[in-house]
C-alpha cells in the first residue's frame, strides 16, 4: 500500500468514526430523575409502578398508589393503554397465523379487562385506588353493556377467519351465564366454543389453581390449547398451560 493511500483510509477511519459517534448521545451513569419535556416526577415514578406491576415485579396489591390515579386514568384514557393492547394482540395474531390450525386447536380467553372492558366500572371507582367491592362490581356485570375492547375484539375475529376455536375461561360465577352470552354477543363476539364459569361449589383456592385445573379438563377432551390471553398473570400461571401466553396490560387491579 503506498503512503498516498494509507493516509487517505487512516483520515476515512477517523471522518467515519467522529460521525458515528455524533449519532449518539451521553448519558452519566447516575441519571437524575425529576421533570423533563413537561412529565411530573410522579408521572414517572407512577409509570415505573406500572410496569413493574406488568413484569410482576410487585404482585398481591390491593389498590394504586393513591399519587398514581390521575397517572393511570390518563394511561387508560389515553392513547397508550389502547396501543399496549393493540401490540400484544397483534403478537396472538402473528403466532397464531404462522401455525397450522388443527381441528381441536384453541384459544383461550379471559373475560373481564380481556375481552369485555371493565373501564367504565374503575373509572367510576378511582382507576383502582378504591379496594374492590365485589357487590358493585356484580351490578355492574348484571347490567350487561361491558363494551368489548376494540384490539381484542380485531384479534378474535382474525382469529376465527383462521379457523382457530375459541373458549372463554371466566372467574365469573355460572349464575352470570345469561348475562354474560348476551353482553359477549352484544359487543361483538357471536362464536365460541366454550363459555366455561365457575361454578359456585368449586372449591379451588385461587385463580391459579381454578384455571389451571379447567385447562386440564380441556386438555383430557382432546383440545390442543396454542394461546391463552388474560389481563391478569393469574390467568396465564399454572398447569396445563397455553403453547405460548399471552399478558394485556392492567395496572389498576390485582385479582389472587
Amino acid at each position: 500500500m503506498s503512503m498516498k493511500c494509507l493516509v487517505f483510509f487512516v483520515a476515512t477511519l477517523l471522518v467515519a468514526s467522529q460521525c458515528h459517534g455524533a449519532s449518539f448521545r451521553s448519558f452519566p451513569l447516575s441519571m437524575t430523575t425529576g421533570s423533563g419535556d413537561g412529565v411530573s416526577e410522579t408521572e414517572v415514578r407512577c409509570a415505573s409502578w406500572r410496569l413493574a406491576v406488568e413484569a410482576q415485579n410487585i404482585f398481591g396489591f390491593e389498590t394504586i398508589p393513591e399519587q398514581c390515579v390521575d397517572a393511570t386514568a390518563n394511561y387508560i384514557e389515553g392513547g397508550q393503554y389502547r396501543s399496549d393492547s393493540k401490540t400484544v394482540n397483534q403478537q396472538v395474531y402473528f403466532f397464531a397465523r404462522d401455525r397450522q390450525v388443527h381441528e381441536n386447536d384453541v384459544i383461550l380467553f379471559n373475560i373481564d379487562g380481556t375481552v369485555l372492558s371493565n373501564v367504565p366500572y374503575y373509572s367510576q371507582h378511582g382507576y383502582g385506588v378504591e379496594k374492590f367491592n365485589s357487590e358493585l362490581y356484580d351490578e355492574f356485570v348484571n347490567k350487561g353493556d361491558a363494551p368489548a375492547l376494540p384490539e381484542t375484539l380485531k384479534n378474535y375475529n382474525k382469529l376465527v377467519s383462521l379457523g382457530y376455536k375459541i373458549i372463554f375461561l371466566s372467574g365469573r360465577l355460572k349464575d352470570k351465564k345469561i348475562v354474560t352470552e348476551a353482553n359477549l354477543k352484544e359487543a361483538g363476539y357471536h362464536t365460541w366454543e366454550k363459555l366455561i364459569l365457575k361454578d359456585p361449589s368449586n372449591s379451588a383456592e385461587n385463580v391459579v389453581e381454578y384455571k389451571s385445573a379447567e385447562r386440564a379438563k380441556l386438555v383430557q377432551q382432546g383440545y390442543r390449547i396454542v394461546g391463552n390471553v388474560g389481563d391478569q398473570w393469574n390467568d396465564l400461571k399454572g398447569d396445563s398451560r397455553a403453547v405460548r401466553s399471552f399478558k394485556l396490560p392492567n395496572p389498576m387491579y390485582y385479582i389472587n
